[in-house]
């Protein structure tokens, strides 16, 4: 804890000293986080006690931005971190990320560390997200070039962090992207923009013992490639996107070394215009599982990215199942439309009224195994090792449903100082599929919001959440109340409480500190121990109690 004092009271230092040094050449921009736990034994939720007083994620990010150069680095310390991060490897603490990029007319040069995605990552997406784990950046270089108006080029290679390491093998990628508007000055003329894009990733791995049994043992390829082209276009309030990506034969852990190819297709398309939205999307993916290495299954291994097609939740009681991206194969579909009814119209009332209405369906793929083997015993899985695994008709589903969910919410501003939301959400999840555990949920979660504006400074709002479900530990109910005092504090007192099996409280209470660009929030209670996830990608979270720090500065 005192190194990460240290670096937090440096790192602070110098961005007010470059704050003040104005007449310099370059800027200086950062971020400090730190995430601080108090741990406290709790038995009856299944909290562990620590040797250590606190356990703390904590992240100092500094950049300096000039006309030619660029370079920054991040210090994290993470010597005894948050509880759900000890167990994947995040114990550690240094400068991890570091880089410097060389600016030149169209050209840009990065070497170090770096993020990065191609289209909509189904082959490529490199990325952090500190609440999930996941910090899987490259190190290595990548060239940015614009030889021509509308013409985007990147190159790019290095190895894929992993924690405090980094792989053995690498991974070399190209983009090649097209604004089709900007040279046909019609196109612009009509509100029609049109872009074109393709991508190639490439991974090489060194070969490892893999046996079927005791004589043999598999023959694996060391370079696995796999191309991505693109379409999108809009044209007035409507937008289109249809994108494919193919994966060579890819044996890795994930789908038990088979030699099958992988393939994704994913179309969206959408309509906007004031007061009315609509969006529709389907996805197709099958052995899409792509690696640094094949014999993990962490999230920090990950190249590519699959996005799940269903909405985030930011409601407790909603987000208690959430679902995960199957990379063995799903089809996936999601349509979303929202109007808002206006002012003095017969459903809009005296201040207008928005509907929203989203589903989810996800279920699996067609699948034909190979002879002998039968996918509902675990012990026949080795059958597969060495094989193509299955064969699959493209536009075929399987019988089995993975998730579903149907969700209608109601935006209303009933006075001109309270303004009301109602949620209603139906769901559907397969927990055999996405956490591995046996058996079906189905759930009817019911929500109501209310914020009140007591005057300019103050805001008191609240929540009342119910899910009922007859599966897992049945009933829940849920209460939020949060008071607003502008422009500094905010306090907040919560609780999850099980109604069906367990009766437990699940309760915290927070005060947040607001002051320019300073975040400070101190709070005391309990987490249920569960799964936390964005995008399709998940953690999963122990239970915890104690008291709890935050504090963000940006500069």
């Amino acid at each position: 804890m005192k190194n990460c004092i240290w670096s937090i009271l440096f790192f602070f230092s110098f961005s007010l000293f470059a704050q003040e040094k104005s007449k310099i050449p370059f800027t200086v921009n950062g971020s400090i986080q730190s995430d601080i736990l108090f741990p406290q034994e709790d038995a009856t939720i299944g909290a562990e006690s620590y040797n250590e007083l606190a356990r703390t994620n904590t992240y100092a990010d500094l950049n300096l931005v000039s006309a030619y150069l660029d370079a920054g680095a991040r210090f994290e310390y993470l010597k005894y971190p948050l509880p759900g991060f000890n167990d994947l490897g995040f114990a550690g603490w240094g400068v991890p990320f570091f880089y410097a990029t060389g600016k030149y007319k169209k050209a840009k040069l990065t070497v170090g560390d770096f993020y990065d995605q191609f289209g909509s990552g189904l082959i490529f997406r490199i990325y952090e997200d500190r609440n999930l784990g996941i910090d899987n950046s490259l190190r290595g270089a990548r060239l940015t070039y614009e030889p021509y108006k509308g013409i985007q080029f990147k190159v790019l290679g290095g190895t894929q962090r992993r924690y405090w390491e980094h792989n053995e093998g690498y991974v070399l990628g190209t983009d090649l992207e097209l604004s089709i508007d900007q040279w046909i000055r019609k196109m612009e003329e009509t509100n029609t923009f049109l872009t074109l894009g393709g991508s190639f990733v490439s991974k090489h791995e060194p070969d490892e013992i893999i046996t079927t049994d005791a004589a043999h043992r598999l023959n694996l390829p060391e370079n696995i490639g796999a191309f991505d082209i693109r379409v999108r276009l809009q044209k007035g309030n409507y937008t289109f996107l249809a994108e494919y990506a193919e994966k060579a034969n890819d044996p890795s852990k994930d789908n038990n070394y088979i030699y099958k190819k992988g393939n994704a297709l994913l179309l969206s398309g959408s309509y906007a215009q004031s007061g009315m939205s609509v969006l529709l999307q389907a996805k197709r993916s099958d052995n899409m599982s792509f690696r640094s290495k094949r014999s993990q299954l962490l999230n920090s291994s990950f190249i590519n990215h699959l996005p799940a097609f269903t909405t985030e939740q930011t409601y407790a009681l909603a987000a208690l199942y959430p679902y995960a991206t199957q990379p063995d194969g799903e089809w996936a579909f999601q349509g979303t439309f929202s109007y808002h009814f206006k002012r003095k119209s017969a459903l809009g009332g005296k201040y207008g009224t928005t509907v929203r209405l989203n589903a989810s369906h996800i279920r699996d793929i067609d699948k034909k195994y190979v002879d002998g083997y039968d996918p509902t015993l675990s012990y026949m899985e080795s059958f597969l090792k060495g094989t193509n695994g299955y064969s699959s008709s493209f536009f075929k589903m399987g019988k089995k449903l993975y998730y579903q969910d149907i969700n209608l919410s109601i935006d209303k501003k009933l006075t001109n100082d309270f303004k009301l939301n109602l949620m209603y959400m139906n769901q559907y999840i397969d927990l055999g599929v996405v956490r591995k555990e046996i058996g079906i949920v189905k759930s009817n979660i019911f929500v109501a919001e209310g914020k009140y504006q007591l005057n300019k400074k103050a805001t008191i709002r609240s929540e009342l959440q119910y899910l009922n479900t007859k599966q897992d530990e049945g009933d829940w109910i849920a209460g939020v109340i949060e008071l607003s005092l502008l422009p500094y504090f905010m306090f907040t007192v919560s609780d999850m409480y099980n109604v069906g099996e367990t009766n437990i409280h699940y309760y915290k209470a927070l005060i947040t500190y607001t002051w320019q660009a300073h975040f400070i929030q101190l709070g005391y209670g309990r987490t249920r121990a569960g799964r936390d996830c964005s995008g399709g990608v998940c953690r999963d979270v122990p239970a915890s109690r104690g008291f709890t720090l935050s504090y963000n500065y940006n500069f």
